[in-house]
């Protein structure tokens, strides 16, 4: 029988591999940040074009690269990150597999322009789908210039199904954010169809979240500092009344690499529990550091998922990090009432004299009864309390009477809860979900006929907002329009709302956005139409 077992080609083994470190045009962005980080870049400018389906460009002023080493660094598990097995458990550096650049240029073509820091000339290196078209001297700055041009080219199916333009835009901003906030001493820019998105000069960490995510978050921040002999903890953690229904502002990272864990997010939300509604998320910007050999990076190939080695200590310094911070701007009490040490009486001095306990006199000899006429007295006092109880007995008993029943309709329970009466009983209605019903069928039927009213605003109201929020609302603004909302958008980084969905005067804009843009996220489907997305 012959045999069935093959070694796949370079080029076939790189589509595969790619298929889950490239899953779109951010992770291009991701992947090239980080080599730009770890090369010592202090510039780094990002330029794509058409959300990245047409172009990824990274230019970064960092060591370069020689010759040898940009050919080498296209081909699969190539790296300057790590040597040997012991090297994984002391990574410093953002990239270390060595799958990244040889992933890319298995799905796209790759423009590669270099020079080593110290040397008179660069290299160029072109290649298309893994074969290298080219590789010539060239003359160029110092650091290197990767361009990604056409990505899935060779894949029309991972093409076709990548998403909107804003939707991946979206993706990339979210991924340059993660990068930038990680590193605050390095400029980065970022342009898109020529147009500035990020101009981020390098700075402390207060001054890269404000650059990022505008100038009001500044109020918002409270500053998180804490040192054990297990973790180092700082940052920055939102106000409680600044929460929003929203995520986009929550950020972990582990010596310097950005992470996800619900676990430590967990840790964030019980710190913050009984001072937020259930619906309310909030920010925060949390860096830890820790031995490099505590914790283990190599679980993805997209290393965002981490795995530390006592994380359930961890879990309980952060909270109690997180609950320090609040207490100490007086968020939350800082008296503990189970403790009567620490409630402070007032003590009177030796010195001053004892106030008088204040009398109440009361005269028990008094009678309304008696006086010149104590029959005649006794007798209006009676008559005049049955005149006034005699004609309103009645309704005490308007429930039994049909007539009077049907005149009063309901009646308010803590002004939460309504209750009125129907043919086998009575009804208790919950006010605040009834209202969100009937204004969700109201809405519903706008989406669905067409039709919209719109309340103008005499006096517009203009917000900064996350670049990546204000993206998702233009790719919803058709449905925003139906519902009522008007806007427009004076840069990349705010927006302004002309006119408002009738019936909602008294409603803050921030949440009513804030709703819509967490129910798209979190809806699969169009709920007008049944629709998937």
């Amino acid at each position: 029988m012959a045999d069935v077992i093959k070694l796949l080609p370079d080029s076939v083994a790189n589509q595969i591999a790619a298929g889950e470190v490239i899953q779109r045009p951010a992770s291009v962005v991701k992947e090239l940040m980080e080599n730009s980080v770890d090369a010592g870049s202090h510039n780094i400018k990002v330029i794509i074009k058409d959300s990245g389906k047409t172009l990824v460009q990274v230019i970064d002023d960092g060591s370069g690269m020689s010759e040898t080493d940009a050919r080498l660094s296209f081909e699969r598990h190539a790296t300057s990150k790590i040597t040997t097995a012991q090297d994984l458990f002391a990574i410093r550096t953002k990239g270390f597999r060595g799958e990244a650049l040889a992933s890319i240029a298995a799905v796209a073509m790759v423009e590669l322009r270099t020079r080593k820091n110290g040397s008179e000339t660069g290299t160029l290196i072109i290649i298309n789908g893994s074969k290298v078209d080219s590789q010539e001297p060239c003359s160029s700055p110092e650091g290197s210039s990767f361009s990604v041009k056409n990505l899935f080219f060779n894949i029309p199916a991972r093409r076709k199904f990548l998403k909107s333009d804003n939707t991946e835009m979206r993706h990339i901003i979210n991924e340059f954010q993660k990068i930038a906030l990680a590193h605050h001493d390095v400029k980065f820019l970022l342009y898109h169809n020529d147009n500035e998105v990020y101009n981020l000069p390098a700075g402390n960490l207060r001054q890269r979240i404000i650059n990022v995510f505008g100038k009001q978050i500044n109020q918002e921040l409270i500053g998180i500092d804490t040192e054990t002999t297990l973790v180092k903890i700082k940052g920055f953690i939102g106000k409680p009344e600044n929460a929003r229904r929203t995520y986009g502002e929550q950020f972990f990272f582990v010596n310097n690499r950005f992470m996800k864990h619900p676990y430590f997010h967990k840790a964030v939300s019980e710190a913050y529990q009984n001072i937020l509604p259930a619906e309310a998320i909030p920010s925060y910007f949390i860096f830890m550091e820790t031995d490099p050999a505590s914790i283990d990076v190599n679980i993805h190939p997209t290393k965002t998922e981490i795995k530390f080695e006592d994380e359930r200590s961890i879990w309980q310094i952060l909270m109690a990090s997180v609950r320090e911070a609040l207490g100490r701007f007086n968020i939350v009490p800082s008296l503990d009432f189970k403790n009567e040490a620490l409630i402070d009486i007032p003590v009177r001095s030796a010195s001053s004299e004892i106030p008088e306990m204040p009398v109440i006199r009361i005269n028990t000899e008094f009678n309304p009864f008696e006086g010149d006429a104590p029959e005649q007295g006794r007798q209006r006092y009676f008559e005049r309390f049955e005149k006034e109880n005699s004609d309103n007995w009645e309704k005490l008993y308007t429930g039994i009477n049909r007539e009077e029943e049907s005149s009063r309709k309901f009646f308010h329970i803590k002004g939460k809860y309504i209750v009125c009466p129907v043919i086998s009983g009575l009804m208790l209605i919950d006010q605040k979900r009834a209202h969100e019903r009937i204004l969700y069928e109201k809405y519903l039927d706008s989406l669905i006929n067409n039709r919209s009213v719109s309340q103008a605003d005499l006096f517009p109201v203009t917000m900064e907002i996350n670049p990546a929020d204000l993206l998702l609302i233009k790719e919803i603004e058709a449905e925003l329009s139906l519902l009522g909302f008007s806007l427009k958008y004076p840069d990349n980084k705010s927006i302004t709302i002309t006119g408002r969905p009738s019936g909602t005067e008294d409603s803050d804009l921030r949440t009513m956005l804030d709703i819509q843009i967490e129910d798209y996220k979190n809806t699969q489907s169009d709920p007008s139409t049944g629709a998937k997305e």
